[in-house]
């Protein structure tokens, strides 16, 4: 490989390094909601799957726990979900058409 040619492909890895770490730090302000119980129970989270908020509809307070616990945990799932999607996404765009070894997904 000629000097040259490396120097370019050495910049170009640089910069999808750059371009991965701000779409990194870009998903870690996306939020997304899940829901269950037909939203009476939400949680949002980023897309580094941190929890932001909880919201229970006041209704579900004096009902049977072990189904509010069931329903806060269905809505993290879907929240987890949405952010998987997102990140995904987000991702895809940047390494679309990168050739990667099967099972190998960014961010690593």
């Amino acid at each position: 490989m000629m000097k040259g040619q490396l120097a370019g492909l050495m910049k170009q890895a640089q910069a999808m390094q750059d371009n991965l770490k701000k779409a990194q730090d870009e998903l870690a302000n996306i939020e997304v909601e899940g829901q269950s119980g037909a939203g009476l129970v939400k949680v949002v989270m980023t897309c580094k799957n941190e929890v932001r908020r909880v919201t229970i509809d006041p209704s579900l307070l004096a009902d049977d726990k072990d189904m509010l616990e069931d329903l806060v945990a269905a809505a993290f799932n879907d929240a987890a979900r949405r952010a998987e999607a997102t990140s995904s996404e987000k991702m895809g765009k940047l390494t679309a058409g990168m050739p990667m070894p099967p099972g190998m997904k960014f961010p690593f």
